[in-house]
C-alpha cells in the first residue's frame, strides 16, 4: 500500500503530524509513506526511517510570480504518477486540498466543521471529524490513523519514541557544557505577540546556574538574542541549519521557548521543555508530559479567532518560569 501525506507547512505543524508515523509503521511495516512538503521545511522530515520519499513544492513562489502556479501543478502531477492508494491531507487548507486533488483519486481530509477553511472538505472523497479546538497532536492522529483503522491511547502518546532524526554534522563540543546543565532558548516566533519579553528572558538566564544558548533564525531574532546575551551570561549560537537545530535540541537538558516550531522539537525528541503561551492556546498547541510543561498568560484564547494584538505573553512572571525550570533540571 502506498500513501501520500499532504502536510506542507509550517515546522511545528509538520512535527505535530510526524508522531503518527511510528504507529503506522508499527502496525503496517511494509506500507510506503511519502510526504509532500514545502521545500523550506524538507529538513524537518529528513533522515526519518518511517518516510520512504520526501517530495517538495514551492507554493510560496506563486505569491511572487503568479505564472509559477503552472510549474507547481506540473510538479504535483509528476508526483501523482506514483499512483497512491490513499492521499491524506493533514493540513486542512484549500491549497493543501487542491494539492491532494491533483495527487490522487482517493483523498481523505477533515470534514467541513473540523477545519478553518471549510471549503477544503469539498475536495475529499472521505471526510474525518475532529473538533477544531481539540489538541493539535490528537487532531493529527485522528486524520492520519483513523483512515488506516489504527487505534492508540494517551499512554501510547506519552510513551512515544523520539521521531526527529539528524546527521551529526556540527561540532557542539565547544558550545555545550560538561559541568553545568545546558539550556536552549528559542526566542523567536511567527508573530511578535507570540514572543516573550527579551528582558525577562535575560532575567531567567541570570537566575539559573546553567549554560544558556540562544538559537535564532532571522535577523530580528538575532537582534533579540544579542540583547539577551549582552544582559546576561547566555551565548548566541551561530546560524545553524534545521538539521543542526534538531541535533542540539537532542543534546540539551532543557529547552525554554515560545509557541513555535523549534520549541516543539523538544517534545518530539523527549527533551524537557517549557513552552510559553500568550495569544495562542497552550492546551491545544502542545502535549503536556511530566517533562514537557506549559506556562500561559491569563488570556482566554479562542483557537478559531486568534488575536494577534494580544500581547499578554509579556505579563507572564519570569519567576514562575525560573521555578519550573529548576524543578525540571534539579528536582526531577
Amino acid at each position: 500500500m502506498k500513501i501520500a501525506i499532504d502536510k506542507l507547512s509550517a515546522m511545528g505543524d509538520i512535527i505535530h503530524a510526524m508522531v503518527a508515523l511510528q504507529y503506522i509503521k508499527k502496525q503496517n511495516p511494509s506500507i510506503q509513506i511519502d510526504w509532500i512538503v514545502e521545500k523550506i521545511f524538507e529538513q524537518v522530515l529528513e533522515n526519518n526511517p518511517h518516510i520512504n520519499n520526501i517530495y517538495t513544492l514551492n507554493l510560496k513562489s506563486i505569491k511572487k510570480k503568479k505564472t509559477e502556479v503552472f510549474s507547481q501543478i506540473s510538479i504535483i502531477k509528476e508526483y501523482s504518477k506514483n499512483n497512491y492508494d490513499l492521499v491524506i491531507d493533514a493540513q486542512g487548507l484549500i491549497k493543501s486540498a487542491i494539492v491532494s486533488k491533483l495527487l490522487g483519486k482517493k483523498r481523505i481530509g477533515f470534514s467541513k466543521n473540523s477545519t478553518r477553511e471549510s471549503l477544503a472538505s469539498n475536495l475529499y472523497t472521505t471526510k474525518i471529524d475532529s473538533d477544531y479546538s481539540k489538541n493539535v497532536i490528537e487532531r493529527n492522529l485522528d486524520i492520519l490513523l483513523k483512515p488506516l483503522n489504527i487505534k492508540i491511547t494517551k499512554e501510547d502518546i506519552l510513551k512515544k519514541e523520539p521521531f526527529l532524526y539528524f546527521e551529526d554534522s556540527f561540532d557542539f563540543s565547544s558550545i555545550l557544557s560538561k559541568n553545568k546543565k545546558n539550556i536552549l532558548l528559542i526566542v523567536g516566533a511567527s508573530w511578535p505577540s507570540k514572543m516573550y519579553s527579551k528582558g525577562k528572558f535575560a532575567k531567567i538566564v541570570n537566575n539559573i546556574d546553567a549554560n544558556f544558548m540562544i538559537a535564532w533564525g532571522n535577523e530580528r531574532e538575532k537582534d533579540i538574542a544579542e540583547y539577551i546575551a549582552q544582559n546576561s551570561k547566555a551565548k548566541v549560537l551561530p546560524k545553524i541549519s534545521i538539521n543542526d537545530l534538531k541535533a542540539i535540541v537532542s543534546k540539551v537538558d532543557l529547552l525554554i521557548g515560545n509557541d513555535t516550531g523549534p520549541t516543539h522539537m523538544a517534545w518530539a525528541l523527549n527533551i524537557p521543555s517549557i513552552t510559553i503561551f500568550g495569544c495562542t492556546p497552550g492546551y491545544r498547541n502542545t502535549y503536556e508530559t511530566p517533562i514537557n510543561k506549559v506556562i500561559e498568560s491569563k488570556s482566554k484564547v479562542d483557537p478559531e479567532r486568534l488575536n494577534k494584538e494580544d500581547y499578554s505573553i509579556e505579563n507572564i512572571d519570569e519567576n514562575k518560569i525560573i521555578k519550573m525550570a529548576k524543578e525540571l533540571l534539579f528536582e526531577s
